[in-house]
């Protein structure tokens, strides 16, 4: 059966130069990067040269990368480490007034749920809304701002959509009022060129097997100057921000995978926009009422979110499963029932038009063998399920 991978939003295949990387430190390149003798400096060696890699793909400086165990270790010690900073010094100056987020509707869960858990320990946040394409305006994020703010959080790329955020407006907004400002940019990172100078960001969390790392290993980058308060509490890990013995292997791997990006990024995003373009005017053109999610707005090269009238996602996924395509719905089952996803709930769809949506993410790999089998796929799998909504009868036989 042919297979085409189409959820690279989700994660990506490990790159064979990155395992190669990675696998003399699963053995003989054991020691404790902590360790002052030679199998420890030798490993010392390898996370510091990793270092720099990660700091040269976002235009930072080797000291400003911290390691964690993800993006969402990386969003939450962004989040989390700036209030705890600010905490101790704001019940000293105005315990009337807690000190206050500001963030959008379409965050990752990594995001919105410590927003959630702040708030419910007594610091305000305010979520902006975007508009129909599911862009933030940047005069929206300023009239958010109150004397009590202390961070501002956007996602440079939204991982449903593909959105990218005005992020260099919002930066300029968030230094003139002299307010941290953080930016998720793990969908964003081995995509679109990235400078946290250009940007203008304190803070920006990024994760490894979101461009063909290892699980399990990110980072987030802090401005020089910019105190956190650590998540973890243990031995002076990461310049005292983190932790604990550090994932040598995994770091090695994101190092690598970094420096891989930083080569091949131009030549590859307009290879996978081509090939993006080509499927999105494709199913267009080939399913009646398909319309994509927020298509007008500058996005990431690789990402497609498309609505099917008529359509259920979760059914639509196992179907095209079933066919040999994997790709992902605009929808979460929740504790047996299917929930809209917030982003579309966010951009103004409504439950209907979000229940049947799908996300199809392209990658290094895609080729054009694979647009063709998608193109071939996925509109004979909506007319059959158009035909099953229509007569519930075969739907139901077809169920049972």
């Amino acid at each position: 059966m042919q297979r085409a991978y189409f959820d690279h939003n989700a994660t990506t295949q490990v790159d064979p130069e990155v395992l190669a990387a990675m696998l003399p430190y699963f053995s003989q390149e054991y020691g404790n990067p902590n360790s002052v003798h030679f199998f420890g400096q030798a490993a010392r060696g390898a996370v510091e040269r990793a270092r720099a890699l990660v700091a040269a793909l976002i235009g930072a400086r080797p000291s400003e990368i911290v390691f964690t165990s993800g993006g969402t270790e990386a969003d939450n010690l962004a989040i989390f480490g700036t209030v705890g900073a600010v905490a101790g010094q704001w019940a000293e100056t105005d315990r009337a007034r807690p000190p206050h987020i500001i963030t959008t509707t379409i965050e990752h869960d990594a995001m919105l749920h410590s927003c959630d858990a702040l708030e419910s320990r007594g610091v305000a946040v305010t979520r902006v809304p975007v508009d129909r394409d599911g862009v933030v305006a940047p005069d929206a994020i300023r009239r958010a701002l109150r004397p009590e703010t202390v961070l501002i959080s956007v996602m440079q790329a939204n991982n449903e959509l593909g959105t990218i955020q005005p992020i260099e407006e919002i930066g300029r907004i968030a230094h003139e009022a002299g307010v941290r400002f953080h930016t998720d940019a793990v969908q964003a990172a081995g995509k679109v060129a990235l400078s946290v100078s250009t940007l203008g960001v304190d803070l920006l969390s990024l994760s490894a097997h979101k461009f063909y790392g290892p699980k399990g290993v990110g980072a987030l980058f802090v401005r020089k100057g910019v105190k956190l308060e650590p998540l973890l509490y243990g031995s002076r890990g990461e310049g005292g921000r983190r932790a604990g013995t550090e994932n040598v292997a995994g770091i090695v791997g994101l190092g690598k995978a970094a420096e891989m990006a930083r080569v091949r990024l131009g030549e590859q995003g307009e290879r996978v926009r081509t090939l993006r373009d080509r499927l999105e005017q494709g199913l267009v053109a080939r399913v009646a009422g398909a319309r994509v999610n927020g298509g007008a707005a500058y996005r990431l090269p690789n990402t497609c979110n498309i609505m099917f009238p008529s359509v259920e996602s979760e059914s639509l996924v196992i179907a095209l499963d079933l066919q040999g395509l994997a790709c992902s719905a605009g929808a979460a089952c929740l504790s047996g029932a299917v929930d809209p996803s917030h982003v579309l709930a966010a951009i103004g769809m409504s439950t209907e038009e979000a229940r049947g949506s799908i996300r199809l993410s392209l990658g290094r790999t895609t080729t054009e063998d694979d647009i063709d089998f998608a193109l071939s796929v996925i509109p004979e799998a909506v007319a059959r399920q158009r035909e099953l909504e229509t007569h519930p009868t075969q739907k139901a036989a077809a169920g049972s």
